[in-house]
């Protein structure tokens, strides 16, 4: 008996039943001059953008239901790119698309997503993200960003420019930042900072319940204001008083609610305040 014919049939039907899985792709490309607007709404899914030297924005997105639509359109410098429902009757698992999207440098971002992985680098617009609880890395950026969160954390490697960072739940992580105006808050987050503190920059960082740390080095300069109400505030370094104002200034080790003061010659303002959580200050060996 010839059982090719058999395999065959068995093999196109395995074949059929797994293209389901990899079928619904779309990838488009719009034409673009200086500094186009992408504005990215998905409920649930990976979204992750990088730049190129191209004129161009590729846009390549893959979703597993058929009851999910993906469309993307450009209107004069905006390109649109949403995810709908096709369906009411549509479970969690199938309420996701994933989008892998390649924009010019100088592009401006607007991101609206619930949950998911959001991952952005090397992009030099300004940027806007709204989440409930997805995660955001941002790496090499640049222009002003401005995040808003629920639950969602975020992790920003060498970012430059100016960034707002608001969040109830959600953490914030600056790894070697370049930026020279900071604002970053959230109720019960942690908040770390190891870097640089820029000539003429300011810094505000605060929480309610989590942990606030910061790292520098012997050479940074800054003027320092560290204040934990019911919490407490450790610092291995000294300070020196701020001028007009000695009874701020409180010992310069140890722990303690508050610290102020000068170290070298105070070219940034930073300022630490958490209502009930640990303000760690440290310097780098």
């Amino acid at each position: 008996m010839d059982t090719k014919p058999l395999l065959g049939g068995l093999l196109a039907v395995l074949l059929a039943l797994a293209a389901p899985a990899r079928a619904h792709q779309v990838e488009k490309r719009f034409p673009v001059t200086e500094r186009p607007l992408i504005t990215i709404r998905n409920a649930h899914g990976k979204i992750r953008v990088q730049s190129w030297s191209q004129p161009e924005v590729r846009v390549v997105a893959t979703h597993p239901s058929n009851k999910v639509e993906v469309d993307a359109e450009q209107i004069g410098n905006r390109i649109e790119i949403t995810t709908h429902r096709l369906s009411e009757d549509l479970n969690p698992s199938e309420w996701v698309a994933d989008y892998q999207i390649t924009v010019p440098e100088e592009a401006e971002l607007q991101v609206h997503t619930d949950s998911g992985d959001i991952y952005v680098e090397r992009v030099f617009g300004d940027m806007s993200f709204d989440t409930v609880t997805a995660n955001l890395e941002l790496r090499e950026v640049a222009g002003y960003l401005v995040i808003k969160t629920i639950g969602g954390s975020l992790v920003c490697i060498r970012c430059a420019g100016r960034l707002d960072f608001r969040s109830i739940s959600g953490s914030i992580r600056l790894l070697e930042p370049m930026t020279s105006n900071l604002y970053a808050q959230t109720s019960s987050g942690s908040i770390f900072f190891d870097g640089e503190f820029l000539r003429g920059g300011m810094y505000r960082l605060q929480n309610s319940s989590g942990p606030i740390e910061v790292r520098f080095s012997e050479s940074n300069s800054f003027e320092l204001s560290a204040k934990s109400v019911f919490g407490r505030v450790e610092s291995n370094t000294d300070l020196r008083p701020r001028a007009h104002s000695p009874e701020a200034f409180t010992a310069p080790r140890g722990a303690r609610r508050m610290l102020s003061g000068i170290h070298n010659e105070g070219h940034a303002k930073v300022e630490l305040v958490s209502f009930s959580g640990t303000i760690t200050i440290r310097k780098r060996d």
